[in-house]
């Protein structure tokens, strides 16, 4: 029997783990190969320096690269082959026009519908697998419809990704519900069928919902945005819990044990960061303002201001601790990823407080054990489009963290990397001016010890140095 063949358009975060997973899983039953117009990203999955870091992806990918996975930037070889052709191509917040700051930038998805269209010569499920505003399948069923070829159909499926970075390939291999959602026609359902086959070579049956293209688009974002939503709840209670005797880890706890309400998604923190948290939310706000429910937008939109308020709440609490001044001061930065196990900076909040620090004219040194430093100076540019020469003067990377810790007047724990609960903070505190500072932004470190070697100790969500 000849395996299915797969074809993914987008070797990002997504594409490259799932169908990574998909080759490992299917084994000989699945053909799959991933595509990009980008051929430095291309080279890189092909070489031993994957162009994304994610726990087990390195051995996934040794297992199946060149049997029965591969990658290439041969777009319309790879779709002329397929029967199943994923998109999953970047949609970020428009930065312009219409929906400006709110609305997805679904440019690159109709891109590729487009060249679908052109390459296809036999009919083709398309699933999108980029997190896209409801609706868009509707716009590539439109986009192929009007330019497919005599005798060729298109059904499209939605199969949103709810990959959590760090943890991506655990996620794949052992997923919480993998959702498809197509038409409710008989070639729909048929589609429907056709990809659901491709999971049940290791996802349990039980697991695998079936929706309609609508219900499918929605739950991705409803989901994301239900996650973010408990972040910045909790994170307002960080600030009560700052003006007041009370201990957010505590609040916390107590209300975990609630069945209702369960321990996840209650850890207070500097704020969220990611790809797809602060996307989705503008997505879901715009939505609501487009259907004409400005009630809906105003309460969603309020889960981002939160967390925008959080990262300057912070950074402001950093330059009114060194007595409202941190200019020419050395600030040292510790994690520049959004998060833990990964090395996506985007919408990190590490750029953010790194922007407010660097306008009251701190020397930032900044370490990550993951993050490239070509990606760390793009980001603070970006932030920076006034004036993007200050990086250079301002900031500097650093590949020792104790080197990036010495004599610094403060160390901020911007990501929440094991490796930083390991440090020698005493040989640390050492070598800094005094009063020497920690700002603790994801409730890591062993604060009680830090004040005992001598450290004035500022936390997320509770007071520790008075």
């Amino acid at each position: 029997m000849a395996p299915i063949k797969v074809c993914c358009i987008g070797a990002g975060y997504v594409g490259g783990p799932t169908c990574a997973v998909i080759a490992l899983k299917g084994g000989e039953n699945v053909h799959v190969t991933v595509v990009d117009i980008n051929q430095a990203r291309i080279d890189a999955w092909n070489s031993d320096e994957l162009p994304i870091y994610e726990p087990q992806l390195d051995e996934v990918v040794r297992e199946c690269r060149g049997k029965n996975l591969f990658f290439s930037t041969d777009v319309k070889t790879a779709v002329q082959e397929a029967e199943l052709i994923f998109v999953s191509v970047n949609t970020p917040t428009k930065s312009y026009g219409l929906g400006k700051g709110r609305a997805a930038d679904v440019r690159y998805i109709e891109s590729c519908a487009r060249s679908i269209a052109e390459y296809a010569t036999s009919s083709k499920i398309v699933i999108e697998k980029s997190t896209v505003p409801a609706r868009t399948a509707h716009t590539l069923d439109c986009i192929l419809k009007a330019n497919c070829k005599d005798g060729i159909s298109f059904e499209i499926l939605s199969n949103p990704e709810f990959l959590a970075e760090g943890t991506a390939i655990s996620d794949l291999l052992n997923p919480d519900r993998v959702l498809i959602g197509g038409a409710q026609t008989e070639n729909g359902l048929a589609a429907i069928r056709r990809l659901t086959e491709v999971y049940s070579y290791w996802v349990p049956k039980e697991r695998i919902i079936h929706t309609n293209t609508w219900s499918s688009e929605l739950s991705k974002l409803a989901a994301n945005a239900f996650l973010a939503q408990r972040i910045s709840s909790i994170n307002a209670m960080s600030a009560i819990c700052e003006a007041t005797e009370a201990d957010v880890t505590e609040v916390a706890r107590a209300i975990g044990f609630d069945k209702r309400l369960g321990s996840k998604f209650l850890q207070a923190s500097v704020g969220f960061g990611g790809s797809c948290f602060q996307k989705d939310i503008l997505n879901l706000v715009y939505l609501a303002e487009s259907l004409n429910l400005p009630e809906v937008a105003d309460y969603w939109r309020q889960v981002v201001l939160l967390n925008d308020y959080q990262e300057r709440r912070f950074a402001s609490r950093i330059v009114r601790c060194l007595f409202n001044t941190v200019s020419q001061k050395k600030i040292c930065i510790l994690g520049f990823s959004f998060k833990k196990d990964t090395g996506d900076t985007r919408e990190s909040a590490s750029i953010y407080v790194s922007q407010h620090l660097m306008d009251e004219g701190a020397h930032l040194a900044i370490y990550d054990p993951k993050v490239k430093h070509g990606q760390i100076l793009r980001d603070l540019k970006s932030v920076s489009a006034a004036n993007p020469d200050r990086v250079e003067k301002l900031v500097t990377l650093h590949t020792d963290p104790y080197e990036a810790m010495d004599s610094a007047h403060a160390i901020v724990i911007l990501t929440e990397w094991d490796e930083f609960k390991d440090y020698d903070y005493e040989k640390v505190y050492e070598s800094m001016p005094k009063p020497a500072y920690i700002f603790d932004g994801r409730l890591l470190l062993n604060h009680k010890k830090l004040v005992e070697v001598g450290f004035l100790v500022e936390v997320i969500g509770k007071v520790v140095s008075h």
